[in-house]
């Protein structure tokens, strides 16, 4: 992709516009002779990424019928996608196929309100990804204690916990296309044991059961439902990070964003619908990991021990699809000069980001000490107000860049795309109105390290301290919005 592409603020439509037909043929040219050895996504692997960006399996919807009973949780899956997931999947369609180009949605502020904006975009999204990938490895162990209770606690948990990680980030750093592959594999593998629950569970489903609001004198904790849902939903936008390495974009994402939108929710739905109706309600027990015990005693014990296998599978797969999306949003922001050049270095072995999944990897580690209710809060915070700005953005672009060919549009007018916005943005500023003390102090701290760290590498840039890419360098001409 040429490096006037994704300048900051474009001196007119028409420069953009014939920028945006070239973009399906052309690379960033430092990247150009790498590209060229190296596979790029095709729609099965692509499919099968974001469907590990967004959910991954039922693995953590059994919270929502903890916190609000069965009717609640049902209608939470049933109605939520059409709130939310499909408008921020058309989004993502209409802008990942304009500009596709690695980094995604801090392209999309860039281009929409400049460079600060397109940095704090940057910095919100990767905080909340890496703090995101820290959940998976914790989950993963809550799974396995189960099995191993050495691993509940203590040294042996955090050994078990700092080897996964490091062992999934290789397989992540050995290239993009077996990633994806291996997506297909766990994906397939992990949904067929909720495939075989749903068949068993059909002779003992009890309709009247779906309608239960819940058990009485078991108090609804709203907060913990719709951040259980939110969190099981979001992230559509995710894939967009590695748009400069799909094949045909503009024909492939649109293509893998709605088989992934009908598996996600099909894979939701169903195994929902099953379990509740086929047992007797203990609100209690409907915690992470609840869905092999009901396996265990709708259909025997090795259904049971399918489904835990098959939860560690997918939380394989949820790590190496968010480490993908955080390390090539770490190598867009590189080559949009939003950080040095290092950050965007390939291995000349498998082509991949290694610094960028180094660093992931390393605050991913880091965070993995907070509670997996803790991490799942302070991501939707992050991720709502990176949203928010997303949302504007989309609308911006419209405005700014009406003539701007679209190999994918939203079939609507300005009107209609406010209220398509709007519905989802009142969802996230609810979201973020009951979090926590400690997530609105987490959110805040983060926030100032994001503008901190934009002024820091403003005055690297200015003083050469660091070498940064020639994008950020030009960037810089077009001036900044503050």
């Amino acid at each position: 992709m040429e490096s006037s592409l994704y300048s900051p603020s474009p001196s007119s439509q028409e420069h953009l516009l014939n920028h945006s037909e070239e973009a399906e043929t052309e690379h960033h040219p430092r990247h150009n002779n790498n590209n060229k050895q190296h596979k790029k996504l095709a729609l099965l692997p692509l499919v099968f990424l974001i469907y590990f960006e967004v959910a991954g399996g039922p693995y953590g919807e059994e919270a929502a019928v903890g916190a609000a009973g069965p009717f609640y949780a049902i209608i939470g899956f049933l109605v939520f996608p059409f709130i939310w997931s499909i408008p921020e999947a058309l989004l993502t369609a209409e802008l990942a196929t304009t500009f596709p180009g690695n980094g995604g949605f801090v392209i999309w502020a860039n281009e929409a309100f400049g460079p600060f904006w397109g940095s704090l975009m940057g910095f919100w999204k990767f905080f909340c990804g890496v703090i995101n990938l820290a959940s998976y490895p914790v989950l993963c162990i809550d799974y396995l204690k189960h099995v191993i209770p050495l691993l509940s606690s203590g040294l042996p948990r955090y050994v078990c916990v700092f080897i996964s990680t490091c062992v999934l980030s290789f397989l992540n750093y050995s290239g993009l296309a077996i990633v994806g592959y291996t997506a297909v594999a766990l994906g397939v593998v992990s949904l067929l044991p909720f495939v075989l629950l749903s068949l068993f569970s059909l002779p003992k489903i009890d309709p009247s059961r779906w309608v239960s609001l819940g058990q009485e004198g078991v108090e609804k904790d709203w907060t913990m439902y719709f951040n259980t849902i939110f969190w099981n939903l979001n992230f559509w936008d995710s894939a967009s990070t590695l748009a400069g390495e799909v094949e045909e974009p503009h024909k492939t994402f649109p293509k893998a964003l709605l088989s992934a939108g009908l598996l996600t929710c099909l894979g939701y739905i169903i195994p929902l619908l099953a379990s509740t109706g086929a047992m007797p309600l203990d609100q209690g027990s409907w915690v992470d990991g609840y869905f092999a015990d009901v396996a265990g005693v709708i259909a025997g014990n090795w259904l049971k021990l399918w489904m835990e296998i098959g939860a560690i599978l997918s939380i394989i797969g949820l790590f190496e699809a968010q480490l993908s999306s955080a390390a090539y949003q770490l190598l867009g922001m590189a080559d949009l000069g939003f950080i040095p050049h290092i950050f965007g270095e390939r291995s000349k072995r498998f082509n991949t980001p290694w610094m960028a999944i180094l660093i992931s990897t390393v605050i991913a580690l880091a965070m993995s000490f907070f509670t997996f209710t803790e991490i799942i809060s302070t991501v939707n915070f992050l991720y709502s107000l990176g949203m928010l700005l997303e949302f504007a953005s989309f609308l911006r672009l419209r405005k700014k860049f009406p003539a701007l060919k679209r190999p994918f549009e939203v079939p609507f007018g300005f009107l209609g795309l406010v209220i398509m916005c709007l519905v989802p943005s009142m969802l996230l500023v609810y979201v973020m109105s009951v979090a926590s003390k400690v997530v609105y102090m987490a959110s805040a701290f983060l926030t100032c390290l994001g503008i901190v760290l934009y002024y820091l590498m403003n005055l690297c840039k200015s003083r050469k301290w660091v070498q940064f890419s020639r994008v950020g360098d030009k960037s810089e001409e077009d001036g900044d919005i503050l």
